[in-house]
């Protein structure tokens, strides 16, 4: 119920909504009440005119006596006046015309579910994709892409047809149950109860039947979320696929989760499914049950009513057992849909590890240093950094290196908050950087990665990504400095060239050089550079290189760097190994300690006259 009151809540302002909706369900209710109730008047007419005869007004009182008193008696009149066939008429028109209103006040209540239904939809989506915006980079590590995506397309698609689907099957035919309930008593008291009496055992055979549906459907969605796990990755890894014939191997992979997932989701639509016709038949057991109990009145004389009426008491049973039969199998199918609404709070409820200050400082500038004073991190129980100090001061090149895994890319990823130490503090111009406006302080950092990540847009877009109110020609001059201009130009459509899915249409140095394009635009005072050359060709390399050069000048830079010839003029290289620093200095200094690094210059073959960044 929580979780269903959860999801209601997406669609506030309530008062849009229910107030019109709850009117028109009333007045659709009291039309259908009245549909039904014409057909004895029109049995009537047909079978016994004689029993339609009022021959006085009768006095005003708000009573279904009075209705049905008042209609009887303008049909009493028309009999007589004009004869019972112009009666029939009466009857058949006022049927017609009761028909249409209840229709219409039904699709009238179905445009105002309709709306709100859709606004629940998008305030969700909307809610998710805001919270996966906002999600520390570490709940990405620990969870399923596939999971994430199940749940943001497969849940809320979920939710959709099943918990809104439904609410008018939950809030309208309740008042569809009582309103033909209430004609019932006030038809035959003694044989409404008999009636009502079969009701218990009835919704307890249902509620048997969708419990048991909850405990399926959570493994079902698991399997779902894996299925397009390996979707992703046969589409993100079709290369690699290939290059090792592995497609017999992932294709049993994949079969085994989706037969699992079919032999599971058969199970639980059989069980789904027989909701239905259990109510069905339990339904029609009592109105056989009825009809022999009304039967056993009349043969005694107690029944209390003409054929006519139990022909209508009887119809008005059936518009019952219709929306009771809808509440069930609706409750069956929304155990599905209240399983869903779990496994997208269980992304909205994720607690934000990257705490914002109660009071944050703004930060629009870099004057003095980074600092990290006795700095420790680990993922989980694995220490990554072990007491870092260093510092960084404003307009300086520090080089990280280090073996594999020795947590440099960690070690940066700090500076913007991508994570909080554990232990320490890190500090900017003296401040720890907890206390700033989380928007400030990556405002201020340029990050470029050894896999740049672009997005399925043109080349303009992507380069003046997450930029407000730039100029093309400060767009134009962003590429000129990455050395992008050139090769941008020759694109079929220039700038607005579409570059594909992560940017597939480029070459890994166009990539990179958008990427470093991308870094130039937003001009910010500290930069991060994350092995940004590996992956590239000697040309491509030399290309980068020239812009990471242009993009360095000026600027405070952290450098992550893989090819050592690229960092043998920084102002400090510091040399990081199993999340500790082993050695710090510039490039001579650390040559002539004999250490680790000079040990991976020389795997390199490094030479002294090579050509330095």
């Amino acid at each position: 119920m929580k979780t269903f009151l959860r999801l209601l809540s997406f669609g506030k302002p309530y008062s849009r909504f229910w107030p019109p909706y709850l009117m028109i369900c009333l007045f659709s209710v009291l039309f259908g009440i009245a549909n039904y109730a014409l057909v004895a008047p029109l049995l009537e007419v047909l079978f016994e005119p004689e029993k339609c005869v009022v021959t006085a007004l009768p006095a005003f009182a708000f009573s279904i006596d009075w209705f049905k008193s008042i209609f009887y008696y303008y049909l009493s009149h028309i009999q007589q006046q004009y004869g019972v066939l112009n009666g029939l008429i009466y009857v058949c028109i006022f049927l017609v015309i009761t028909t249409f209103l209840s229709n219409f006040t039904r699709y009238w209540s179905q445009r105002i579910l309709v709306r709100m239904r859709t606004l629940i939809m998008q305030n969700i989506r909307g809610a998710l994709f805001h919270k996966i915006t906002r999600l520390h980079i570490g709940y990405f590590h620990d969870q399923r892409k596939g999971d994430i995506l199940s749940s943001v397309s497969n849940d809320v698609t979920e939710v959709q047809n099943s918990v809104a689907s439904s609410f008018h099957i939950i809030f309208r035919d309740p008042i569809l149950v009582i309103g033909f309930l209430i004609m019932l008593f006030y038809m035959s008291p003694r044989l409404t109860l008999v009636t009502l009496l079969s009701l218990p055992i009835t919704a307890v055979l249902i509620s048997r039947i969708t419990r048991s549906l909850k405990r399926g459907v959570v493994d079902t969605q698991r399997l779902m979320g894996r299925i397009i796990s390996q979707f992703e990755e046969a589409i993100s890894g079709s290369r690699i696929i290939k290059a090792f014939n592995a497609q017999r191997y992932v294709e049993e992979k994949f079969e085994e989760t989706n037969s699992a997932h079919r032999r599971l989701s058969k199970k639980i639509f059989n069980r789904q499914e027989l909701a239905s016709p259990l109510s069905e038949f339990l339904g029609v057991s009592v109105a056989a049950a009825i009809l022999f109990y009304g039967g056993w009145l009349q043969i005694h004389g107690n029944l209390g009513m003409d054929w006519p009426a139990f022909v209508v008491y009887i119809g008005f049973y059936w518009r019952v057992l219709e929306p009771a039969k809808a509440i069930s199998n609706a409750y069956a199918v929304i155990q599905k849909g209240l399983v869903s609404g779990d496994r997208i709070f269980a992304i909205l409820d994720v607690e934000p590890e990257i705490k914002k200050a109660t009071h944050p400082l703004p930060k629009k500038s870099f004057d003095q240093t980074i600092e990290f004073k006795n700095v420790s991190f680990s993922y989980g129980q694995e220490s990554v950094l072990k007491n870092i100090n260093l510092a960084i001061k404003k307009g300086k090149m520090i080089a990280l290196v280090g073996p594999s895994g020795a947590g440099k890319s960690t070690l940066v990823d700090l500076v913007p908050r991508f994570y909080d130490v554990h232990e320490g503090a890190l500090l900017l111009d003296g401040i720890n950087i907890k206390q700033y406006q989380p928007k400030d302080l990556i405002g201020l950092m340029g990050i470029v990665t050894q896999e740049p990540i672009l997005f399925n847009d043109t080349v303009y877009q992507n380069i003046c990504f997450g930029a407000e109110e730039v100029s093309e020609e400060e767009v134009y001059q962003a590429a000129k400095i990455a050395n992008a201009h050139e090769f941008i130009m020759q694109m079929e459509q220039g700038y607005q060239t579409n570059i594909g899915d992560r940017g597939l249409k480029l070459s890994g140095g166009q990539r990179q050089r958008l990427a470093i394009a991308r870094a130039v635009l937003k001009n910010p005072p500290v930069l991060i550079l994350d092995e940004a050359t590996s992956a590239l060709d000697t040309e491509s390399e030399r290309l980068v290189q020239d812009a990471l050069t242009k993009l360095m000048q000026n600027r405070t830079s952290m450098v992550i760097a893989h090819r050592l010839s690229t960092i043998q003029h920084a102002d400090e290289i510091v040399v990081i190994k199993e999340g500790r620093i082993v050695e710090q200095g510039q490039h001579d200094h650390l040559m002539r300690q004999n250490g680790l690094y000079k040990h991976l210059c020389d795997m390199q073959n490094l030479n002294k006259n090579e050509s330095i960044l």
